[in-house]
């Protein structure tokens, strides 16, 4: 048996077609008689085996077996590739790949000899000299034997020098066998650790025609080769150790500061949870520390002497509230309300009464191919001449406008622009959409989207009225039932007005209750003036008859006043010769009509 110390040895075989079957046994057996002389282990020699035809294909890495029965098992199982020979492929791979840590090479600074054995029995069909240059320069000794027609000019070529002890022609597949034994000779040297005074302080390993030395574990080589001083794990500061790393003997353990306690990956620290015991009897929170803990109280609430239990603060008498009117307490807050009749602005604080008409209005106008374009310009005058008469501001009155026609599309929300100008220059660019009539959809998306904090409408509790106006001259093309429903629900003021071709029954669903008071319809654009009418019936209640809902008196204020400019802009289109409107004569009538019907109610 060869014990002169570890090796790292790769045999590089050749599988091509001009390898015959029994052939090929041969140098199996060659490799398994070498291997039988060698003290295989993952601390004394380790070996590969590759194969090469056309390709490379690696049997065996030098990690992978530990034992002569498990390296003998895989060389008998190997399939010869039979292809060509690339013998500067093979040398190149075992430089690349089999001689590199990852593949279970010992590290160049342990001096463990890597000899590779490349076995050929043909001339190679590439470049060899060049590579070979490079794997010697690398590190790796190289033994080239050759078999019967190998060429001796491409093995000096591949071979480590002196080439007399690296190159070996065998005459035949016959005699490799016998070769073998001479060459295990070639391997295994005398131990130089036996045969002279090493100095090593622990341990000698020895190596063909060399040795060097190693230290017990929890030691490092000194610069002399061969003293050993101990490790101090700790000192090189890569130990991980969260709070304090002990060294102990070459290795060393990670230890927690009182309070804490260690983590599963045995370097990390956890603090103890002193509140998981169960004992604090904190009121409402445990809050732990090292070594303890302490009770805290929700935001609103004031910690007592006892350290345990919590009360309410009251924070209307604790701080300077800001409420212009009257400040509540809540549980751990507060909030300002506003005498009747008055709002609450956005600030949350001041108060102000409704006269100036502020409202949050979402206009949804039909785009569908029915008005024609024509038409969807005059739509988008009288959306003008509504915005001309509000006190359009951030605190104001806000204004949306949605368009629909197959699909719908926001054309600004609630809180996009803050002025009139801004809201009138962004209606005249509205494109027109045309197809079809999708008002379904479009209550769908005034509902959830429109009138949502998120696009500009006022808290619920700020009672700013919420006003839908939707514009119609079709049949909906989808059920508008649901979202008409949810729309009222949702405390929407919901006007629905219908010209042309639109259904009554879809109006009608729409339209807020009374229904009569909420919805207009009319073949002709100039009927709208009818929603002046309804705005009064339904928002400001009759005296003395008490027959509709009354509501707070800001809410019908601010939506007559939102009905009277309504008037204006209405009468003011009648006056223009357009397609949908009948004669200045028809108007008037309409209009002393009203003014009668009017005076009789008073």
């Amino acid at each position: 048996k060869c014990r002169t110390g570890p090796l790292d040895i790769v045999f590089v075989i050749d599988s091509s077609r001009s390898v015959r079957p029994f052939e090929f046994e041969t140098m199996r057996r060659f490799m398994i008689d070498i291997i039988s002389s060698l003290d295989v282990g993952p601390n004394a020699t380790r070996v590969g085996v590759i194969q090469y035809s056309s390709q490379v294909q690696n049997i065996f890495s030098l990690k992978t077996f530990f034992t002569r029965a498990d390296m003998e098992k895989a060389i008998n199982s190997i399939v010869p590739l039979a292809q060509g020979t690339m013998t500067g492929l093979a040398i190149q791979y075992a430089m690349n790949v089999a001689f590199t840590t990852q593949e279970g090479a010992r590290p160049l600074h342990k001096k463990i000899p890597r000899i590779a054995i490349i076995v050929t029995d043909g001339r190679p069909q590439d470049r060899v000299t060049e590579v070979a240059t490079q794997a010697r320069n690398a590190g790796i000794e190289i033994y080239a034997v050759g078999i019967q027609r190998a060429d001796m000019n491409s093995l000096r070529a591949m071979a480590s020098p002196p080439l007399e002890e690296h190159v070996f022609l065998v005459e035949s597949f016959e005699l490799i066998q016998q070769f073998g034994k001479q060459f295990q000779d070639k391997l295994c040297g005398v131990d130089m650790c036996m045969g002279q005074e090493h100095g090593c302080q622990h341990s000698c390993i020895s190596t063909p025609g060399s040795f060097y030395c190693e230290c017990n574990p929890g030691y490092r080589l000194n610069v002399d080769g061969k003293t050993c001083s101990f490790i101090d794990a700790c000192a090189d500061g890569r130990h991980g150790c969260q709070h304090q790393c002990i060294s102990v003997r070459g290795s060393y353990t990670c230890h927690c500061r009182a309070g804490y306690y260690l983590h599963q990956n045995k370097k990390s620290c956890t603090m103890i949870d002193y509140c998981s015991f169960g004992n604090h009897s904190c009121q409402h929170e445990c809050v732990s520390i090292p070594n303890g803990h302490y009770c805290r109280c929700h935001s609103g609430f004031t910690l007592q002497p006892d350290s345990r239990s919590c009360r309410a603060t009251d924070l209307c008498n604790g701080l300077d509230h800001g409420c212009e009117f009257k400040c509540v307490s809540t549980e751990g807050s507060y909030r300002c309300v506003c005498p009747e009749g008055q709002q609450l602005q956005a600030d949350g604080k001041a108060c102000s009464k409704c006269g100036a008409g502020h409202v949050d209005l979402v206009m949804v106008i039909d785009g569908s191919k029915s008005v024609r374009p024509q038409n969807f310009e005059l739509v988008k005058q009288f959306v003008n001449r509504i915005v001309d008469l509000l006190e359009v501001s951030p605190h104001g009155t806000r204004v949306g406008l949605v368009q629909y026609s197959s699909r719908v599309r926001t054309e600004f929300p609630l809180n996009k622009y803050h002025s009139a100008d801004e809201i009138k220059k962004a209606v005249m660019e509205v494109e027109y959409m045309e197809k079809g009539t999708m008002t379904g959809l479009a209550l769908k998306h005034m509902v959830e989207h429109s009138f949502s904090e998120l696009e500009g409408a006022r808290p619920l509790s700020h009672n700013v009225p919420r006003i839908g106006l939707i514009f119609t001259d079709g049949r909906s093309q989808d059920d508008i039932s649901e979202w008409a429903r949810r729309a009222k629900e949702s405390g929407i003021v919901m006007f629905a007005v219908g010209v042309g071709k639109a259904v009554e029954e879809e109006l009608r669903a729409i339209a807020s209750e009374p229904v009569e008071q909420h919805f207009s319809y009319s073949a002709d654009f100039t009927t709208m003036t009818h929603l002046v009418e309804n705005f009064k019936l339904n928002i400001c209640p009759e005296e003395g008859k008490g027959e509709t809902e009354i509501r707070s008196p800001c809410e019908c204020e601010v939506l007559v006043q939102f009905q009277t400019n309504t008037v204006a802009i209405l009468q003011s289109l009648t006056e223009k010769n357009i397609l949908w409107a009948p004669s200045l004569a028809q108007m008037t009538a309409r209009l002393e009509d009203l003014e009668k019907q009017i005076a009789k109610k008073k």
